[in-house]
């Protein structure tokens, strides 16, 4: 398959990987009218992956190699499970065009490594979460000096049609991986562990489950709108002698702030290994 390599201002992208994050970003792109799916070269070598993105994205392109893929595109989102990365780096890095810009979301991956596989200088590494998939995801980003500032635009908003962005440094990306990549099966089982507990306490299942969400939901929102710390909001439900602080009690007796701390960290510390 061959392709000539449109210049970076167009609007081509290709997308090595063709999983639930994949469909996600390209999802919210097409929605927000940034893209449209014919702009989109997708290689996935599994069957399924390419079943439900044609189905839920009708136009989107196909390759039949990694190369392929990227021989039509001036951005390039790599987005495999990290131990394929290595393997798929190699292959499409053969199709780049010179002024390609490689765009990451493989947990622990570093830039340099990034550079060393693909054998560009121009790389962008994300680590977006699950929220994403609903446009309420929150993405990190960190890029090596040679990306073009026209191109880091075009990623960042790109990667704003499917929640908030932040930029950091480099060194703070496995934390980030450990906090906001991880943290949605942590905020996950502390909602199924609350519905459990309204279960427990006489609720129907899916009223429980419901109220545990939107209780979720509704805090982070508040959150989020006030600008409040945490413990304002804390404090202020926790009436002397009433239902919240006996709660709260328990809560620190069996270590669960100890515990999702540890979480982190130690999300934190696997990222570290995996880009090793």
């Amino acid at each position: 398959m061959s392709h000539a390599t449109p210049p970076l201002g167009s609007n081509a992208i290709a997308m090595i990987g063709g999983g639930q994050m994949a469909l996600a970003l390209a999802e919210g792109f097409c929605r927000a009218g940034l893209l449209q799916p014919a702009d989109i070269t997708v290689y996935d070598p599994v069957p399924a992956a390419r079943e439900r993105l044609a189905a839920r994205m009708p136009g989107i392109g196909f390759a039949d190699s990694g190369a392929g893929a990227a021989a039509t595109a001036g951005l390039v989102f790599l987005a495999v499970k990290p131990q394929q990365a290595a393997a798929a780096c190699r292959e499409f890095s053969k199709a780049l065009a010179p002024d390609a810009v490689v765009v990451s979301i493989v947990a622990g991956l570093t830039l340099r490594s990034l550079g060393e596989l693909t054998g560009q200088r121009s790389v962008v590494r994300v680590m977006p979460n699950t929220p994403c998939l609903v446009g309420r995801g929150v993405s990190v980003v960190c890029r090596t000096p040679e990306v073009p500032a026209a191109a880091q635009a075009r990623v960042l908003e790109l990667l704003a049609a499917v929640g908030r962005v932040h930029e950091v440094d480099e060194s703070l990306m496995d934390a980030v991986t450990g906090l906001s990549g991880s943290g949605p099966g942590f905020v996950a089982l502390l909602v199924e562990a609350l519905a459990d507990g309204g279960v427990k306490a006489g609720l129907p299942r899916g009223l429980a489950l419901a109220l545990a969400t939107e209780t979720l939901s509704g805090t982070a929102a508040l959150l989020d709108q006030t600008g409040e710390h945490p413990a304002q909001i804390k404090d202020r439900v926790s009436s002397p002698g009433g239902t919240t602080i006996a709660g709260l009690a328990v809560l620190e007796q069996r270590g669960v702030r100890g515990a999702l701390i540890d979480a982190v960290v130690t999300a934190a510390a696997r990222a570290r290994e995996l880009g090793a």
